[in-house]
């Protein structure tokens, strides 16, 4: 960490750095993700991945990372204690590189334990730090702003800020295929994180008894034929001069070539017929239809024969769509059905309802913390 005054100069076209934050719960996910890609210097953090690469590693990072939220570019770290230091450290950072004459760069982020507390108040101090070094470089009084987008984020953390730029734009949990949802939708990286904790290879069924608009049940096919999650939409890099276009061409063509056929048995049923027409409808979009079913069907009465297989879902939580008696009766109506399974059959549900083991009747065989948002939960795994 930088000190003394310091500033820790971390940008270089040739060897980039690169913060991927991820949802509470999914560091350790995301980083493998991240070592499958081949990917150096990984490091999981609370809330976020680290790691080094190169201008290939920023399309290919967007392009396949199923938990990651977004991809942001690390232009440098150094101390912050007061507004001057802010402004100062800001400034010495190479903006020029990578951002051109027309570039928008408007500035987010968050302080965390620092004495720079005023987000807005710092989100104007780096701006102005920015345009002062862009000014310069490019002799204008005035920026014209009128380019592509260059998202500066920024991370105040114990009086260390982090400069960043924002690879991605919408975030990666929007992979183009669910232009709308049912009501309190699961995050499609959070959907992808359960089926990776899972072990999910598609080689064995796998079902979603509460399926809503099939967010799981489609991830869970994009992981059994290693689809990349990105190739159905466009990332803000895109448009940036200094980025090669053709690595997003062969960052896309490496992607399809890895793709697998097979036969999948990948199961979506909601009591909803509307929630089931969606699925049907978002599983389309993400040209998986022909390998996931859905149905209308009730999960208190659900069950599936063969040799094993697993069941990952994410029933009502109670204090966002039933009203938690609702949702209790509903537990202990699925945990009768679940009773009935054959041996061999895993269930991995989340929820955040602090009674559901009791409600469920059992107990579970592992738990693990997650967070749907900003709701904490609880993935109950029984092997």
């Amino acid at each position: 960490m930088p000190g003394g005054g310091e500033i820790e100069e971390l940008f270089s076209i040739e060897s980039l750095q690169f913060s991927v934050p991820t949802l509470f719960g999914l560091e350790g996910v995301c980083a493998s993700e991240m070592r499958r890609l081949g990917l150096s210097g990984v490091r999981a953090e609370n809330g976020r991945v680290l790691c080094a690469g190169t201008a290939a590693d920023l399309v290919r990072l967007n392009l396949n990372l199923r938990t990651g939220e977004r991809v942001l570019l690390v232009l440098g770290a150094f101390p912050a204690g007061d507004f001057d230091a802010l402004f100062e450290g800001t400034r010495a950072l190479p903006w020029e590189e990578v951002i051109p004459r027309e570039g928008r760069f408007p500035v987010k982020g968050h302080s965390l334990n620092s004495t720079l507390r005023s987000v807005p108040a710092c989100q104007a101090i780096i701006k102005k730090a920015v345009a002062a070094r862009l000014g310069s470089r490019y002799k204008l009084a005035t920026l014209p702003e009128t380019g592509a987008l260059y998202q500066i984020q920024f991370s105040l953390m114990g009086d260390v800020a982090t400069l960043m730029l924002d690879t991605t734009g919408a975030g990666l949990h929007k992979r183009g295929y669910r232009a709308q949802g049912v009501a309190a939708p699961l995050r499609e990286t959070l959907a992808a994180g359960l089926v990776l904790l899972s072990r999910y290879r598609g080689r064995d069924p796998l079902c979603d008894p509460f399926c809503g608009s099939g967010t799981i049940p489609i991830e869970a096919a994009l992981i059994a034929k290693n689809r990349a999650p990105g190739l159905g939409r466009t990332f803000s890099a895109q448009k940036w001069d200094w980025l090669d276009k053709g690595l997003w061409v062969t960052a896309a063509g490496e992607a399809m070539d890895q793709e697998f056929e097979g036969e999948y048995e990948i199961w979506g049923g909601d009591i909803d017929p509307v929630a089931v027409a969606l699925a049907r409808h978002n599983a389309a979009l993400a040209e998986v239809d022909g390998m996931v079913s859905f149905e209308t069907a009730d999960a208190r009465t659900f069950h599936w024969g063969g040799l094993g297989g697993r069941v990952v879902t994410n029933p009502p939580y109670g204090e966002r769509i039933l009203e938690r008696r609702e949702a209790e009766e509903l537990y202990r109506a699925f945990g009768r059905a679940w009773n009935k399974f054959p041996e061999g059959w895993k269930l991995y549900l989340l929820s955040s309802h602090t009674e559901f083991e009791r409600t469920f009747g059992k107990q579970a065989d592992k738990k693990r913390k997650l967070y749907n948002g900003m709701l904490k939960c609880d993935l109950f795994m029984y092997l």
